[in-house]
């Protein structure tokens, strides 16, 4: 494609993106708000509810007073309370129901003081008869569910001598029916009733599956966005909830209907206006260009390095650009060095970053290279074998960079499936660090860090010394910063806890000599006191095999 062509190209290109850009934009302010009013419909019909069932109570409210006052519903009580029996029982449910026909409700239970059902009635139709006692629920919300119907339920206490021995629960029904907007009723993520037209409940059902115990979440029906809310106005207790389902997508496309028009219209007049400045930009833009390249062409064949001062250019871009073309080459020499540099620097870096994906993790990294360092120190190792551990344990977790959040930052106990995940850090670390020149003293450390001494870690299971002392002095460093520090789920074990674990499992799981060195190092407060954290740039002296400063030594060390 020629030169003429891509810029061309390039000039429409951003003018069409913006264009699409702009107008997902709007569709998106469009849809939010949509979905914005619809919420707030949603709790315009929430104050309604709230507001028709404090009219339903300030209704029946002194005639509720007056009927848990009777004299004779006091008696019959005092009669069930005391004997038990079915005939007590039965005249307690006649009295019930006298009271039923009197103030038109359709639902009458009455407690004791401990919430067990005594005795009720319901009416179905015109009939009026008792309930079945242990079929039913003692009503902990204002609703209750009961035999396929739903109750609006308002307590009573009844009192007698300044004491309350029972509680009178006064229902009407309630029908789904009397909400002008779909609703859905759930008992434990099951749809038991629902007044969406056209759709089973077992479609409802499957789709709010996805909302789990969220209070507002989006769900598809029949390739269909509905938007879904609990009404946190009707309460049912005992596991009920009532959810709102509102057709998103029935709201929003007649909006974007239009805006598709109104797009499709002005776009292309817009368009097209931008081809033909576009044509015109190009060729302004490309004609300079073409000009150095047939000189460039022409030194080519004669093999004679090319004479840019010699290009009568009227773009002084152009003759900036020929006149500075060897302090570019310059420039870009000096620059792959200082990329080189930089690269090295930002792979130390890669720790600092893998701790801050967890504020539980936040400096692992460092502390487990200063544990690191000094048992290294208390082995007598030669300098340059302490410098690499020490830099190899800040590397040593580099392999969790390729291990999902989810899985990482997990609360609770791992799945088989998720701990083999973890398993593979030591190998990712490796393929992380092994194609960079200058990590090779490091990667046994990353790689063979959780290697057991028995032989049942992982990824190789070796045993003893048949892993490298750098990679068991880590693992024991490791194992101790994680048990001392604190996670979602449990706080840290105290220092002396960790210890008398790592000495446990000496031999085990830890080179033996290791841990009894760590533990002289952990009565040391010079060895181990806390410590500013490493530098990147003592790091990338570190990778580079530059010495490091003394002071800075033993500012770290102090």
């Amino acid at each position: 494609m020629k030169y003429a062509h891509r810029t061309f190209l390039w000039s429409i290109a951003p003018f069409t993106i913006l264009l699409v850009g702009i107008f997902g934009a709007v569709q998106q302010s469009v849809s939010s708000t949509v979905r914005q009013g619809l919420r707030n419909s949603l709790r315009e019909r929430q104050a309604a509810v709230a507001s028709m069932e404090r009219r339903a109570a300030a209704r029946y409210s002194r005639a509720l007073r007056a009927v848990a006052e009777s004299a004779a519903l006091k008696a019959g009580l005092q009669l069930v309370l005391h004997d038990g029996g079915k005939e007590a029982r039965l005249t307690l449910e006649d009295q019930l129901k006298e009271i039923c026909d009197s103030i038109g409700v359709d639902f009458l239970l009455i407690s004791n003081g401990n919430g067990v059902p005594l005795a009720g009635i319901m009416r179905s139709g015109d009939r009026i008869s008792g309930m079945d006692l242990a079929s039913i629920e003692t009503p902990t919300g204002e609703y209750l569910l009961h035999s396929g119907h739903i109750y609006r339920v308002t307590p009573i206490p009844v009192n007698q001598a300044g004491e309350n021995i029972a509680t009178l629960s006064v229902g009407e029904r309630f029908d789904l029916s009397e909400f002008n907007a779909p609703v859905a009723l759930l008992r434990s993520g099951r749809v038991i009733d629902a007044n969406l037209p056209g759709f089973s409940l077992r479609e409802l059902e499957s789709g709010l599956r996805r909302c789990g115990r969220d209070s507002e979440c989006e769900f598809s029906l029949r390739n269909e966005t509905y938007l879904s809310e609990v009404l946190e106005n009707v309460r049912f207790g005992n596991g009920y909830t009532l959810r709102s389902l509102q057709n998103v997508d029935r709201a929003v496309s007649p909006v974007q209907r239009v805006l598709r028009r109104i797009f499709v219209n002005s776009g292309l007049c817009a368009l097209l206006a931008a081809i033909g400045l576009s044509a015109v930009s190009a060729r302004s833009i490309v004609q300079p260009i073409a000009q150095v390249v047939a000189q460039l062409r022409n030194s080519a064949g004669s093999g004679l390095p090319p004479e840019f001062s010699a290009c009568a250019s009227p773009v002084r871009e152009i003759r900036e650009l020929m006149a500075s073309f060897n302090d570019a080459a310059g420039a870009i020499r000096d620059g792959r060095e200082e990329l080189s540099r930089a690269y090295v620097e930002f792979i130390g870096s890669l720790a600092s970053a893998l701790d801050a994906r967890d504020p539980y993790t936040a400096g692992h990294s460092v502390r487990v290279s200063e544990y690191s360092l000094a048992i290294a120190r208390r082995l007598n190792l030669a300098p340059q074998q302490i410098d690499e551990i020490r830099i190899g344990a800040l590397l040593h977790d580099i392999g969790k960079i390729g291990i999902a959040d989810s899985v990482l930052q997990k609360p609770g106990g791992l799945t088989a499936e998720e701990f083999a995940l973890i398993r593979e850090h030591p190998v990712i670390g490796r393929k992380i660090l092994e194609g960079v020149q200058g990590l090779a003293p490091y990667l046994a450390i990353v790689e063979l860090h959780h290697e057991n001494w028995d032989g049942s870690g992982y990824p190789y299971g070796q045993r003893g010394q048949e892993t490298p002392l750098g990679a068991r002095i880590v693992h024991v460093a490791d194992a101790y910063d994680a048990m001392t520090s604190d996670r979602p789920y449990r706080r840290g074990m105290r220092r002396e806890e960790a210890l008398r674990a790592l000495i446990r499992n000496a031999g085990v799981q830890f080179d033996p000599l290791v841990v009894k060195v760590f533990a002289e190092s952990l009565g040391d407060e010079g060895d181990l006191r806390p410590r500013q954290n490493v530098s990147l740039a003592n790091l990338a002296r570190a990778i580079r095999g530059e010495p490091v400063a003394a002071a800075q030594e033993a500012s770290r060390l102090s």
